[in-house]
């Protein structure tokens, strides 16, 4: 037995409520050792104290671990527990003393693992919506031009045009209000609008008022109108926060360079001497990059500030939820404010974070909801490219999900690329096969799942500029079979399975295998990137498949079905 492998740490993403009388517990272990695992367990008020032991369940293996669940259901609020670990060969029990072969179970006050008691306020409630939802990103500035009233002289590419880092091809909110059709027919039930507030540049990632649409998009009025219908389509609106920082324009900021240390904003900035100079750049940035500077977001007025854009647009156009741009160099201080205020004011809105890593310290149901889950596009990038075989795919797609709780998981927003990255087609030497199997394994993987504008119609990109091409909207006509695949996987996601059941990965020689299981079904997900070969399924439902004829998974193929 690997004593060294094996790990419990209490009141985290291993030991946490999911309910007043149920609490999830994991044990990680080596994935070589064979052991059976026993959670042993009192609740800390009982006199005299009974011991009961409850077998936990392998549920998920990653490259070196295994991991052993149980979900316990309480008769009290107070629990203290210690885990029984047995190899053929031995036994030891584990608790805050490490691994021992005899436990004194009458100190167990000092040295059991305890859950002290369950309050309310701790439960990680997930937004339900979230949990089978598909999301559709917009970059507003290319996606489309529906306004050709409005002034123009902005605008100095054609349309059809390659983008420049400082090109503006005219897109705009009416555009995307047009467009709400093709949108809703592909099975979308969420949209994720990058920045739309005053900005001078395409990307409105630096805001110099947030308050306001910025005049390139339209107005507060177009903006009702795009939530309106798409609220009347079924569709829920998230916007893009830019929190970390703001343009050097914005006037908060140019009150500190004109008035230093007299400005009633100098504190919200980290300046080095006694006034902001965008010449020296005294001041800390986004990225050292001079035009964002970066707001101290641990300071109360900065909080209050922000807190105050975050509602406003929920309370006065009835968004649902916020994407935080980069979230994890802000304050938790600030996302735990923001996670209380944003609720009270609509209790479903989601929070999303542009975390690109291990986010768990931000994901215990006290600051957000869910992260955009660059694991799995890495995952994603590696597998469809050939760096990695089904098996280490497998490994790694469980591995992500055993680092964050159940909730979090439910509400992950899986994708293949978006604004920031090359696209996914491009990165995979432009494989349409491949990109569908892909966007099927996005649709069945836990949470909710996105899809970047212009994946329905193929388009390609290299890195920012490249990845952020207008819509073509004059290939649609010749992409139908295409769209019409897309749509067939999207449909999936509104599968019960999809939505509360759990999940179980992993791989059958070249086979990558996802299972979705609820309520006695079950919905599976096979993908072949090796040589074609047998897949008899039967008579079994078949809902989405790519490259799978007379019971055989061709070359980079998929298949969904139930049973």
């Amino acid at each position: 037995m690997n004593k060294a492998a094996i790990l419990h740490l209490s009141e985290s993403f291993m030991a946490y409520a999911i309910s007043l009388d149920q609490i999830n517990i994991r044990l990680r272990a080596d994935r070589k050792d064979k052991l059976d695992v026993r959670l042993v367990y009192t609740y800390k008020c009982d006199y005299p104290h009974v011991w009961k032991e409850e077998k936990m369940e392998k549920t998920f293996e990653d490259e070196s671990f295994s991991y052993y669940e149980i979900n316990l259901k309480l008769l009290d609020k107070r629990l203290a527990y210690v885990f029984k670990v047995s190899d053929e060969n031995e036994t030891y029990y584990l608790s805050e003393n490490g691994l021992e072969e005899v436990y004194d179970f009458e100190n167990f006050y000092f040295t059991s693992f305890h859950m002290p008691y369950i309050h309310e306020a701790d439960f990680f409630e997930p937004v339900e919506w979230m949990k089978n939802a598909v999301f559709y990103q917009i970059f507003p500035e290319r996606f489309r031009r529906g306004d050709f009233s409005k002034d123009d002289s902005y605008i100095n590419q054609a349309w059809e045009d390659l983008p420049t880092p400082s090109s503006f091809a005219g897109g705009d909110l009416k555009g995307i209000i047009e467009k709400l059709d093709h949108i809703k027919d592909l099975g979308v039930t969420c949209l994720y609008l990058t920045p739309i507030f005053i900005s001078p540049t395409n990307h409105k990632y630096d805001n110099i008022d947030y308050f306001e649409i910025d005049p390139q998009f339209g107005s507060k009025e177009d903006f009702k109108k795009l939530v309106e219908k798409a609220h009347s389509f079924g569709i829920r609106i998230v916007l893009d926060a830019v929190f970390n920082h703001m343009c050097h324009e914005n006037p908060v900021f140019k009150d500190v360079r004109e008035k230093g240390k007299e400005s009633i904003y100098y504190d919200w900035f980290y300046i080095d001497g006694d006034k902001a100079d965008i010449e020296k750049i005294n001041y800390e940035t986004f990225a050292h990059v001079y035009n964002m500077p970066k707001l101290k977001t641990s300071n109360k007025e900065v909080q209050d500030y922000l807190i105050k854009i975050g509602k406003y647009w929920i309370e006065e156009f009835d968004v649902d939820g916020w994407r935080l741009d980069v979230s994890d160099e802000v304050s938790h201080d600030l996302w735990k404010r923001f996670r209380k205020e944003i609720k009270s004011a609509k209790a479903d809105a989601v929070i999303i974070g542009e975390n690109w890593h291990n986010a768990e310290a931000f994901l215990r149901g006290d600051e957000l909801d869910s992260i955009m889950n660059y694991a799995f596009t890495n995952t994603c990038l590696d597998y469809f490219k050939g760096k990695i075989s089904a098996q280490k795919a497998s490994d790694k797609l469980n591995m992500i999900l055993m680092r964050n709780r159940d909730a979090a998981n439910r509400m992950m927003l899986n994708f293949l690329d978006t604004h920031d990255t090359p696209r996914f087609i491009t990165e995979i030497g432009g494989s349409l096969d491949k990109t569908l199997a892909a966007i099927a394994l996005s649709v069945v993987y836990m949470g909710a799942n996105s899809l970047y504008y212009g994946t329905e119609v193929g388009l390609e990109g290299k890195g920012d500029p490249d990845c952020r091409r207008t819509f073509p909207w004059e290939k649609i006509e010749e992409k139908q079979d295409v769209l019409g695949k897309i749509k067939e996987i999207l449909a999936v996601k509104k599968h019960e399975a999809i939505k509360n059941g759990g999940i179980k990965i992993y791989s059958e020689g070249d086979l990558l295998i996802l299972e979705r299981f609820v309520n006695e079904k079950t919905l599976s997900l096979a993908i072949n990137l090796g040589k074609e070969k047998n897949f008899d399924l039967g008579c079994k439902e078949i809902l989405a498949a790519g490259n799978f004829k007379n019971q055989k998974l061709g070359e980079n193929s998929f298949v969904i079905w139930e049973k």
